[in-house]
């Protein structure tokens, strides 16, 4: 099979695509299940592009961030172990758009608009089904997710018809709390996102999330029905117990410079140390991206594009080690809600239990 030349899917069929993810799934691969899933995953570099291009046209006079990112290799193993009923060609956030607005309403009124677009590509989700904003994940995220499958009559284009794009919508603040989630799961051996490890990291996170969207946002988050005092107090204890702020204050925020090459590859590794390689071209960065999973299969390894160096910078924050903007937000809207300073935590926890 010449995948590099077939014109119905890429990576040769939507079957073969498929057995690839299963043999992945059940460690039983070849050298040519990789490479049809490296096909596949390579093709929705098109797709990822067009809509790019879509969301900076519709963006450009507003303060909104576009950035894009290809899903990691490693990414897509984990989620193939997680679901082990999903079929690789189906899975729907291989490529992936983020916008971040300054607030929630300019959020919902983008996306309204957005629906309205008069193009061939279809949303795939009812408008309220991956709205994490009106119902936050158990795990604290809130943001909306919208998936859009690839629709074209060109000729050119045609086999890549029905590949699918997710487009992930957030605010700043929902970004500072995303951002700290991404590098506890770097520095720690727990990854809150996921649910996996130590779970007072999962709890300590949920916690901040209610705090930061009553405070800032007059919204929810997984924990409405606390009141105000025992949210900040759980918060406050378990912080101490992990001591999970000063850990996220002593890290050095990566002082990597991103060139104006917008095609950028960030690799994390295990050490806490970012390499940043620029490209000019996208065809040459995905080609470096595949050569450098090969050859560092130990690394945390991403394809990454914004308008600028600092959306880069800002957009994938926590491949920089900088969970500033989320300490920030959490410690003033502890004080906020408690009513006492929070940088003497004992003094705050023994006040608030004489309450």
């Amino acid at each position: 099979m010449n995948m590099a030349i077939n014109k119905d899917f890429p990576g040769g069929s939507r079957s073969r695509v498929n057995l690839a993810g299963n043999n992945i799934r059940n460690q039983s691969y070849t050298t040519e299940d990789l490479l049809v899933v490296e096909y596949w995953r390579a093709a929705h570099r098109a797709v990822l592009n067009t809509f790019q291009a879509i969301l900076r046209n519709r963006t450009r006079t507003k303060d909104v961030v576009v950035a894009q990112r290809h899903k990691r290799r490693s990414t897509i193993f984990g989620k193939l172990d997680r679901y082990p009923d999903m079929q690789l060609s189906r899975m729907d956030d291989v490529a992936g758009c983020r916008l971040i607005f300054s607030d929630i309403n300019m959020l919902y009124s983008f996306r309204e608009n957005f629906h309205k677009a008069q193009f061939h590509h279809k949303r795939r989700n009812e408008v309220d089904k991956y709205d994490y904003i009106k119902n936050p994940k158990s795990t604290g995220y809130r943001g909306i997710h919208d998936i859009y499958m690839y629709d074209v009559n060109s000729v050119i284009g045609r086999h890549l018809k029905g590949l699918m794009v997710e487009v992930q919508y957030r605010t700043k603040i929902q970004h500072a709390w995303a951002t700290a989630v991404e590098v506890i799961g770097f520095i720690t051996e727990s990854q809150p996102k996921f649910q996996e490890g130590d779970t007072r990291y999962q709890d300590a996170m949920a916690f901040a999330s209610e705090i930061l969207a009553r405070v800032y946002e007059d919204s929810i988050g997984p924990f409405p029905q606390k009141d105000k005092s025992e949210l900040v107090r759980e918060f406050l204890t378990l912080d101490q117990d992990l001591r999970l702020l000063n850990t996220l204050r002593s890290l050095n925020a990566a002082d990597q410079i991103v060139s104006t090459n917008r095609n950028t590859i960030l690799i994390f590794s295990e050490s806490g140390e970012l390499e940043v390689k620029t490209y000019r071209d996208a065809p040459e960065a995905l080609r470096a991206l595949f050569q450098l999973e090969k050859e560092r299969p130990g690394k945390d390894i991403v394809l990454v594009k914004a308008d600028t160096s600092e959306d880069v910078r800002f957009a994938f924050k926590n491949y920089f080690s900088d969970a500033q903007d989320f300490i920030d937000l959490v410690e003033k809207g502890c004080q906020e809600l408690s009513g006492a300073n929070i940088i003497d935590q004992n003094v705050v926890l023994e006040a608030m239990k004489e309450k």
